[in-house]
């Protein structure tokens, strides 16, 4: 039983929660204006659809790294995640998308729900790979679907402006995968073109990709303009507040993510990040360039900066949740509601982390 101030899709409700078999078994709660209390808040738990690494551990590991990570991220109330991977050579891809399909079918205690992976590359721009390796390539359906056989693909990035990527995204598309139109330099019409032929949201927005000029609109015109669905990454330092304020009035379902490292948790130092090394310094990540290369961000910290912001703690939390789980089409996480499974987050008045349940386990969590 977890009793709180308990947002529910009708709004604030004080009250408990029974979990049974996993699932919330029954919400015994009447309305409330929790700014009259002191009890906790209690709110769907984070889903994460772009993370490569806590804990230590990359991604790119493999099926042990990928363990470790959504052990580490469910201390900080992720509940579910994609596990993300980086651009890299095809027999190298191949051998950790089969690991991760192997990790996704059950989940290891302590650990957040890995509902599949994120293919991030390694069909993007070699002239805006950010911090991928050199290894991008132009998409090949047959290499394509193989890879959809061998894990549980959730959401694919390319660049749209590759010739042919368009005929792979209607493709895709058709078979369920969310695609999305990141690492790239193409134009306002290229990114209108995508999402005509399928594609549905936008690979951490205004990171790697054309930028907004008034006579050239760029990616993030088209993302703007037209799309319901896009991730950002939260930290306030990939996204400055003011563009974080403008993608938030232009698109509807703006949801957060972490884009994290395997620096996620852990000391500063150096760490991977697939095929390269990052350092991790001052809450920042970087290739020793000083490119920005992922993150350290954890979900509670992306909600208390949201709020941080001037968002409403309700917004945020669907924005951290339930608008993650509508893009997937997931109908049974991102909401706290009867049959839903018992993914939850409370937090104290502070919103610092208190107690965080995955499928009803209660997890160790990391205090703020």
């Amino acid at each position: 039983m977890v009793t709180g101030n308990i947002l529910t899709p009708a709004g604030w409700r004080h009250g408990r929660i029974e979990i049974e078999a996993g699932r919330i078994a029954a919400i015994d709660a009447s309305p409330v204006d929790p700014a009259r209390n002191d009890a906790p808040y209690i709110v769907p738990g984070f889903i994460d659809l772009h993370v490569h690494g806590g804990g230590g551990a990359d991604t790119m590991e493999g099926g042990a790294a990928a363990v470790t990570m959504a052990r580490l991220h469910a201390r900080f109330g992720t509940t579910s995640l994609l596990a993300t991977t980086m651009t890299a050579p095809r027999h190298e891809l191949r051998k950790v998308l089969v690991e991760l399909g192997e990790v996704a079918r059950e989940r290891p205690a302590g650990s957040a729900r890995m509902l599949g992976v994120h293919l991030e590359g390694p069909y993007i721009s070699p002239s805006k790979l950010g911090a991928q390796p050199p290894e991008a390539v132009v998409a090949v359906l047959d290499e394509v679907l193989d890879y959809l056989n061998v894990a549980p693909i959730k959401v694919v990035t390319l660049a749209p402006e590759i010739s042919g990527h368009p005929r792979i995204i209607a493709e895709l598309a058709s078979r369920g995968i969310r695609v999305q139109i990141g690492h790239t330099l193409g134009s306002y019409d290229e990114g209108v073109n995508a999402l005509k032929h399928g594609a549905t949201g936008f690979t951490h927005l205004f990171n790697a990709m054309s930028g907004l000029h008034h006579r050239e609109p760029g990616m993030v015109g088209a993302a703007l303009a037209h799309a319901d669905y896009a991730e950002l990454i939260p930290d306030l330092l990939h996204v400055h507040p003011g563009a974080i304020r403008a993608a938030l009035r232009a698109i509807p379902n703006l949801y957060c993510v972490t884009d994290s490292t395997a620096a996620a948790g852990m000391p500063d130092g150096e760490y991977r990040l697939g095929s390269q090394g990052v350092v991790k310094c001052l809450g920042a990540v970087r290739l020793k360039d000083g490119t920005l290369a992922g993150s350290t961000l954890t979900m509670d910290k992306a909600l208390r900066n949201l709020v941080s912001l001037g968002l409403p703690l309700a917004d945020v939390s669907n924005r951290l949740s339930r608008y993650a789980a509508d893009y997937l089409g997931i109908t049974d996480r991102g909401r706290i509601e009867v049959g839903a499974w018992a993914d939850l987050v409370m937090l104290d008045r502070a919103l610092a982390l208190q107690a965080t349940y995955v499928e009803g386990e209660e997890i160790v969590v990391e205090y703020a």
